[in-house]
């Protein structure tokens, strides 16, 4: 090793890099669960909340939270806010909060003065505190009145951080904040109004147990419906999307290093290759191969720790560098920190990778009799591999793709993965084995830089199986995740909003749909106006089991977890298709019945004839499967989990959902039909579909950016790996340009040769990648998302063209320095 690391720059540079990459990961993720962990009850809003859906807790259910300790309601709900003259609107997240808000944490205003003062009564109105885009929206400031429902509000201040919302879900709309008082003046809360009820607990005994209150709710209130969550689950679904974007990424992360695996195993052969003389030396003086192999096993361990440790020092440094970036789009307080159990990880995976993609070149080391070291011309590479190191390196990689699953949430996604990578690897070894085998048999070529092209790909020792596993891989991720980004967004910006109603009408009451349908067909006449009824309901059993007790695969546990919309109709909607089952008749009066969507009921394990049990405004309700039906979520038109029989509901309040369908919309049809119903129907809230698109898509194009930056990391690897396959093989180039060059080829022949045999595996290697990147895609996009695919053609131009580059590029610059080797020192050797 005094001899210095050059031969080992790639080695350190790709365990370096996939390690940093793991590390990162999951240190970033450790930051901010942890800071949501931390943070939890100021998060909540409390010590634990209780959520109601379409009703305020009954007298009795607040004297049980009253003797908790503190308690602080609120209400939240989506509705229209307008200027006075109704000339504009916008769609405002509005929360009603009381005196006590909040209990944990603080509300930061501009101006600061105290939050029941900037919301209370003054002069006949109440006063309100607004998110910027609130204002940017409607191109107000502080100090302007809006109309609320039928009460006008007074914008008192800017509402610069809210302590809770990270535990109100996805906010779709800038928040309007104001007093409960002020949400009754308004009238925007009618029967069967889609508001939800929150009621945020401080315990006033310390060490009062969450899981004990929420057993002791539920026993005096069994049909309550609460939504109970405490300090431990402040913001569930945040939790879950950055466990499983840290998952994903990891996974990526992983296909980096093992990526870099290829020039951990490529880097060790060269420089086993260069040791030949000392090799042969050891055992010319009666050195066993088991000596040897340990020998230069201490040296890599050595060296695999010098790049383990780069790794982890940047991705210890990476919570730091991005707290403050993530805290503008995460507001929790993120303090960085260094995370040992993310190293740690990081490091098990660094050792894993480095001895699984180094055992092989050892062990064909130990074997290679020194009379053969001794000749330079040998290729141990050809030699035959022990089982006993074939089998240690199997070992190692199934331990890597152990503690890969173990460390995975999803499981099914992770393993997915890992045979996915798998199956790529094998496939490129075939893939490169055909490439030489078909070389081979060519037939002769009379052009000599082209016969020496096709001789290197097939000879002994070419470096075709390097080029194609170092960038065939790397190539094929980011064909298919930026194929996956470009189907989805399109589906998003184009596709789903071609098929989608241009409105969705929210909370039209019951007494009003037939006068609302009227003033539809006045403001945009020739639309089409599809409407139901709509309640909203929690499934709290299956097959009377609690669903608190069930196991349920996690692509249908969203089902059972909070509310779900739940209609009742008396003929099957239009857009739907029974697969099993029967539907009842018009005039079925018997045992409450339901139509459950196939796909979900496939997911839960649920068959046609078994029961589920609702809790619809704090009622439990039990009704038997009739049949099982699709449907086209991906339509946006108006779909439902459950359809229930009409006498189910019988008599309960509700409102109603609509869409509206304009066939030759404009923008002015669209302003004009958003003013009109807004100001004729303040209670009714109306989201503009193309508005929902946008922020989707906004939101995908932050997540793409983050995967695409993932995918870099890998290519980089494989760039890395391509470079040191290429120094790799430099040796062999030597002998060979040596002995052309003395019998007669010049320069610009070998350049050439050299040129075509780059050019072919290049181009072979990108149509690999752009093939498997297709087909994956394809399966993503198709059969996981159900949307349609397109394959988009620049990706594979630019992979095609990205690849000639890369391998010409680092061809040329290795090989241009072999050309350049005096014939006399290598002939000695011969």
């Amino acid at each position: 090793m005094r001899g210095g690391l050059r031969g080992f720059v790639i080695f350190l540079l790709c365990l370096t890099l996939g390690v940093a990459s793991i590390a990162a990961v999951n240190s970033v993720s450790q930051m901010m669960t942890g800071g949501i962990e931390r943070e939890g009850r100021t998060i909540l809003g409390g010590d634990m909340r209780f959520g109601l859906n379409q009703r305020r807790a009954s007298p009795d259910e607040r004297a049980f939270l009253a003797g908790l300790g503190q308690v602080a309601e609120s209400a939240s709900l989506r509705s229209m806010a307008r200027l006075p003259d109704g000339s504009n609107q916008t769609l405002a997240e509005v929360k009603a909060v009381d005196a006590r808000y909040p209990l944990y944490g603080a509300a930061e205003t501009s101006p600061s003065d105290p939050l029941p003062l900037l919301l209370a009564e003054r002069n006949g109105r109440f006063g309100a505190v607004v998110a910027p885009e609130f204002l940017d929206r409607l191109g107000l400031s502080v100090g302007a009145t809006i109309r609320l429902g039928s009460a006008e509000i007074e914008i008192r201040g800017v509402l610069d951080r809210e302590p809770d919302v990270l535990s109100d879900g996805f906010i779709f709309a800038p928040r309007l904040m104001v007093s409960l008082d002020a949400l009754d003046a308004t009238a925007l809360v009618q029967p069967g109004s889609l508001v939800e009820y929150d009621y945020k607990v401080r315990f006033t005994e310390d060490g009062t147990d969450p899981a004990a209150v929420e057993a002791q709710a539920g026993q005096q209130f069994p049909q309550a419906g609460w939504s109970i969550r405490d300090a431990g689950e402040a913001a569930p679904s945040l939790q879950r999307n950055i466990e499983r974007f840290s998952q994903f990424l990891t996974l990526v992360g992983l296909t980096a290093l093992i990526v870099g695996g290829v020039g951990v195993a490529n880097a060790v052969a060269a420089y086993l290759d260069s040791k030949r003389s000392v090799i042969a030396t050891f055992k010319s003086l009666g050195a066993g191969g088991s000596f040897v192999v340990t020998i230069y096993l201490i040296q890599i361990l050595v060296l695999a720790t010098v790049g383990i440790l780069a790794g982890l020092v940047l991705g210890a440094l990476a919570p730091f560098a991005t707290a403050g970036f993530l805290e503008a789009y995460i507001p929790v307080a993120a303090n960085a920190s260094v995370y040992p159990g993310a190293l740690l990880v990081a490091t098990l995976f660094g050792y894993l990778t480095a001895l699984a993609f180094a055992i092989l070149p050892l062990g064909r080391t130990r074997d290679v009799a020194a009379t053969a070291l001794f000749r330079s011309n040998e290729q141990p590479g050809s030699m035959r591999i022990r089982w006993t190191y074939a089998a240690a390196a199997f070992v190692l990689a199934a331990c890597i793709a152990g503690l890969a699953l173990f460390m995975a949430s999803d499981k099914g996604v992770a393993g997915v993965f890992l045979v996915a990578t798998a199956v790529a690897f094998a496939v490129l070894r075939l893939v490169a084995f055909a490439i030489r085998k078909g070389a081979a048999r060519l037939p002769r070529v009379r052009s000599t830089p082209l016969r020496l092209a096709i001789g290197n790909i097939h000879r002994p020792g070419a470096l075709t199986s390097s080029v194609v596993l170092s960038l065939g891989l790397g190539l094929t991720l980011l064909v298919t995740l930026a194929t996956i980004d470009t189907d989805l967004r399109r589906e998003i910006g184009s596709g789903i909003a071609a098929r989608a109603p241009n409105f969705f009408f929210v909370d039209i009451q019951s007494a009003e749909i037939d006068t609302f349908r009227s003033e539809v067909d006045r403001l945009a006449p020739g639309s089409s106006l599809d409407a139901a009824p709509m309640l909203r309901g929690r499934i709290v059993q299956l097959n009377g089991v609690d669903v608190s007790q069930i196991t349920v695969p996690p692509e249908g546990a969203w089902v059972l977890r909070g509310d779900r919309g739940v209609t009742y109709a008396t003929e099957r909607p239009e857009n739907t298709t029974i697969t099993q089952g029967e539907w009842w008749s018009a005039d079925y009066e018997g045992e409450p019945l339901v139509s459950f969507s196939a796909k979900e009921a496939g997911e839960l394990g649920l068959k046609v004839g078994e029961t589920l049990t609702v809790n619809v405004l704090g009622r439990n309700i039990t009704a038997r499967i009739a049949n099982f039906r699709t449907v086209e979520w991906e339509s946006l038109s108006i779909n439902f989990v459950m359809v229930f029989s009409p006498n189910t509901f019988r008599g309960a309040p509700h409102a109603w959902l609509a869409t509206l369908q304009i066939p030759d919309d404009t923008a002015e049809v669209e302003r004009g039909v958003l003013r009109g119903i807004s100001n004729t129907f303040p209670a009714v809230t109306t989201v503009r579909v193309k508005d929902a698109l946008d922020a989707v898509n906004a939101l995908v194009a932050q997540l793409a950016l983050a995967i695409r930056a993932a995918a870099a990391v890998a290519l980089v690897a494989s760039v890395l790996v391509l470079s040191g396959a290429l120094a790799a093989g430099n040796r062999a180039r030597v002998h060979d340009a040596v002995v052309l060059k003395t019998l007669g080829a010049t320069r610009a022949t070998l350049i050439r040769a050299y040129v075509l045999e780059y050019l072919s595996l290049g181009a072979v290697t990108a149509i690999f990648a752009v093939a498997a990147g297709a087909l994956a895609s394809w399966y993503v996009v198709a059969r996981i998302m159900q949307l349609p695919f397109h394959f988009d053609w620049t990706v594979a131009i630019a992979t095609l063209v990205g690849s000639l580059v890369l391998t010409v590029g680092f061809g040329l610059a290795g090989t241009w320095r072999v050309l350049g080797q005096k014939a006399a020192p290598v002939l000695r050797e011969l």
